[in-house]
């Protein structure tokens, strides 16, 4: 008996819904938050031995766009793992579990990730 059902192999063929694009990145989050975490214990330890210390890795967040750039680009990964988490404590409840209401709530989802990611630019180059 042959099996003549289309096989498509080309990932980039395929129309993912929302919902999918929305736990991938609340995966990719969790990971940099991870790496993050382990970057910065060591900083925040050399950080808090001394003042000039404190000072001098102060500096180097105020005066060092890539750092800048890190410190935003984990804020921002925080941000958005903290709303997919609060979008998942939602669903676990029952509420938005059809298709339609998993679109919707993702859409939000990720419309005030973006919000805050634009907050959190702010607060590091601006202030």
């Amino acid at each position: 008996m042959k099996n003549k059902r289309p096989v498509n192999l080309a990932i980039h063929t395929m129309a993912l819904p929302i919902t999918a694009y929305a736990s991938i990145l609340h995966r990719i989050c969790a990971v940099i938050i991870w790496f993050y975490s382990v970057a910065l214990i060591p900083v925040i330890y050399y950080a808090s031995r001394t003042q000039q210390q404190f000072d001098e890795v102060k500096s180097y967040f105020n005066d060092v766009f890539f750092i800048q750039f890190l410190v935003w680009g984990g804020l921002t990964a925080l941000a958005y793992y903290c709303l997919a988490s609060v979008k998942h404590f939602i669903q676990e409840f029952g509420y938005f579990e059809e298709l339609s209401g998993g679109i919707a709530i993702s859409r939000v989802t990720i419309g005030l990730a973006l919000v805050l990611s634009f907050i959190a630019g702010g607060w590091v180059w601006l202030v």
